[in-house]
């Protein structure tokens, strides 16, 4: 992926204004988390929502218009608005399930398009006071409350005999007849965890754990993941070990064996 001094200008435009963002959204958020007030709805798909999630993800959508009336934006929440060159890819609160019920690991997810190419993101933390972000040639970056930005590196086990995977909820492979795999995959790490949504890619791209994965993903849980991934040494494919944002899966990796595990899904 090329591009010349002006687009990486406006590049770098589109993620400072981001991480401005990701701030607002974060404290508007935090006003409804561990609170009376939140009112829990469920949507279509089963799945919660709240009304964080959906004024969270029209402040950042009014935001956008202000600064970058041109961009293109698709939200979990409201929809698409068709645009330029530039799309904005959100998900307000990834880790409902989590948010309503008081755990911290929820995030706020800001994806970042250039052609079509996923290009920066921004995985925000907001109860943690943690943030991890990335746009393509400028590194990954960990930030916690007070401290400054540092690096962002996967970790360098070699081995998923030494390393720990984490999911979403092993039960999501049951339901969706993959509960076989999932013991396999188990079997295979030497830990496992169910610190999940955007905080167990959170863990890979930071060096706490070396492997994440999902059996269903949407479009707007992975935008910001690959790029941040991949700017941190690690890998971000979908099972079919395809860099995507849009494969329906997820697999994160620290890249030390990623293949070995591409083929452990290709058998089931």
């Amino acid at each position: 992926m090329r591009m010349d001094s002006a687009v990486e200008r406006e590049v770098a435009d589109r993620m400072r204004f981001a991480l401005d963002v990701a701030d607002r959204v974060a404290e508007f958020v935090l006003r409804y988390f561990r609170t009376d007030e939140l009112q829990v709805e469920t949507k279509g798909d089963s799945t919660p929502v709240t009304i964080a999630d959906r004024d969270g993800e029209r402040l950042i959508r009014e935001q956008i218009a202000i600064s970058f009336p041109e961009d293109g934006i698709l939200g979990e929440e409201h929809g698409e608005k068709a645009g330029g060159v530039f799309r904005w890819i959100l998900d307000p609160i990834d880790g409902t399930e989590s948010f309503v019920r008081g755990v911290p690991l929820f995030g706020t997810l800001i994806g970042l398009e250039w052609n079509h190419q996923p290009i920066g993101g921004i995985l925000g933390l907001p109860a943690l006071g943690e943030r991890v972000y990335a746009w393509r040639g400028h590194g990954a970056w960990q930030v916690r409350a007070g401290s400054r930005p540092r690096p962002a590196r996967v970790s360098r086990v070699e081995s998923p005999a030494a390393s720990l995977l984490c999911t979403t909820s092993a039960g999501a492979f049951r339901q969706a007849g993959l509960g076989a795999l999932w013991d396999t995959l188990a079997d295979r790490f030497g830990k496992t965890r169910g610190w999940g949504d955007c905080y167990a890619y959170a863990m890979v791209a930071t060096g706490r754990a070396e492997a994440a994965i999902d059996p269903r993903m949407h479009i707007w849980d992975c935008a910001p993941l690959l790029p941040i991934l991949e700017e941190a040494g690690g890998r971000f494919t979908d099972w079919n070990g395809d860099a995507t944002i849009d494969g329906g899966n997820a697999i994160a990796s620290n890249g030390q064996f990623h293949e070995e595990l591409i083929e452990l899904l290709e058998r089931g």
